[in-house]
């Protein structure tokens, strides 16, 4: 996309080039664009290749990170097991900002205001580069999901039903 007078660098993008990570920004903030798809649609991308980042909570009281295909759901089974847990939920928006830093939408596993336990879906290996909030709407970052490992903990594993979007 074409430079915008309105783009600017985000806290995410500050961390990766701190931290000396290759990413591309992109940016969408000059569109409706609000569901994963039209955000796909927007960038001329895959939505399978563009992910959103959710928090849960589990049994324990703590909180996780996981990240899906921006059209899929997270299944909450599969991600409990993840992380050993006997189960999670999805927290509550009004909660995010005050544990994250992030609004709903502008949601990014990078620059949070305390590190979680990150899982992200294993469809992402099948990518070179994967699109994720850049901690801010109207942002977004492409960079491989293997340089994720070098800056947050997190791991790759099976959190979503598949079966249900075939």
């Amino acid at each position: 996309m074409s430079k915008n007078k309105n783009e600017e660098k985000t806290n995410v993008m500050r961390v990766l080039d701190q931290a000396n990570i290759s990413y591309l920004p992109h940016f969408y903030g000059d569109t409706d664009a609000i569901s994963g798809k039209e955000v796909a649609e927007v960038l001329k991308q895959d939505p399978e290749r563009l992910f959103k980042t959710l928090v849960a909570v589990g049994k324990s009281g703590e909180h996780y990170v996981f990240m899906v295909p921006a059209e899929v759901e997270l299944d909450l089974k599969k991600a409990a097991k993840s992380v050993g847990e006997k189960n999670i939920e999805m927290i509550k928006t009004k909660d995010l900002l005050p544990l994250t830093g992030y609004v709903h939408g502008g949601c990014s596993p990078i620059g949070m205001k305390k590190s979680f336990k990150t899982i992200i879906d294993y469809s992402a290996d099948n990518y070179e580069t994967i699109f994720f909030s850049a901690g801010k709407i109207g942002y977004q970052v492409e960079m491989n999901v293997w340089k994720l490992f070098d800056l947050i903990d997190i791991d790759l594993d099976d959190i979503v039903d598949w079966k249900k979007y075939l």
